[in-house]
């Protein structure tokens, strides 16, 4: 894999801005791949995503942040500079459905998803049999047992431990305590059926199969304290007829949320995701 730089930048949007920056670019002999930007009109932001090869440039990681940080003041820059060949460790949170984690284990042990996965949680036992498989370390945090306060007291040590980048919900079946989401603040995602509001609790799918209903989804997001309404990254979906069982039903969602949930990993890792209020900008 080609080793790049990853400037992304959240900023009032200016006039200059652009060729400021390419100007920079320019005279650190910086070859952009890929380039990236948006401007929302209500908010008077302005996005950028440059891939720098760093084959010709003349500045290091370091360098390059100590060069460029006059430039980001100037233009009152939310910014960051990342570096492609330096792999995010992920940690990856599972109860008894286990096709998130499969799915994601998979790509990751294919080198679809750049990334280091030296963790894997669970609040059953019965997810170390994949955990195994792909020879990555288990823990089972017994929640009956502990109580959710020091369950979540474990995990939060084991995430730190660890040295956990981003924590991933791969269909975790407990709420985070407001704490933990705050801590991990844009560094943590989920995946749900997208049937919420409309049919929350259980069985959502015999809900929805009972109300007659022609499309079904997935959402991955970002965790926050509020349940299930944190910035959304990614959506699939999927349309069903009346031939359709509720089971049906469950297996294409089951589709929807590996697709959903998978993209979305991967465009964070990426740092293709910028969250701007509730909201994301995706440079997929």
């Amino acid at each position: 894999m080609q080793q790049t730089f990853r400037l992304v930048i959240d900023c009032p949007d200016q006039i200059g801005l652009v060729a400021s920056v390419s100007q920079f670019l320019a005279d650190h002999n910086a070859t952009i791949v890929e380039a990236s930007h948006h401007t929302d009109l209500q908010t008077g932001r302005f996005f950028m995503r440059h891939e720098i090869s760093t084959d010709s440039l003349k500045l290091d990681h370091q360098s390059f942040v100590k060069e460029f940080t006059p430039l980001a003041n100037e233009y009152q820059m939310n910014w960051k500079l990342s570096d492609s060949s330096k792999k995010q460790r992920v940690a990856l949170l599972a109860s008894l459905e286990s096709h998130c984690l499969v799915d994601l284990l998979h790509r990751w042990h294919t080198g679809e998803l750049h990334c280091d996965i030296p963790v894997i949680i669970g609040n059953h036992p019965q997810m170390k049999q994949f955990a195994d498989w792909y020879k990555v370390p288990f823990h089972w945090v017994d929640f009956k047992a502990l109580g959710k306060e020091a369950a979540f007291a474990q995990i939060t040590t084991l995430l730190q431990e660890y040295k956990i980048d981003l924590t991933v919900l791969a269909r975790f079946m407990q709420i985070l305590p407001d704490t933990l989401c705050q801590e991990l603040q844009g560094k943590a995602i989920n995946i749900h059926h997208s049937f919420l509001p409309s049919f929350a609790g259980a069985k959502p799918y015999q809900q929805a199969y009972d109300r007659g209903v022609k499309l079904i989804g997935a959402t991955c997001h970002y965790v926050t304290k509020d349940l299930d309404e944190g910035p959304i990254i990614e959506q699939s979906v999927k349309r069903i007829s009346h031939s359709d069982s509720a089971a049906d039903m469950v297996r294409k969602g089951k589709d929807c949320e590996v697709t959903a949930l998978a993209h979305g990993v991967r465009y964070h890792l990426e740092d293709r995701v910028i969250i701007h209020r509730n909201k994301t900008v995706v440079f997929a």
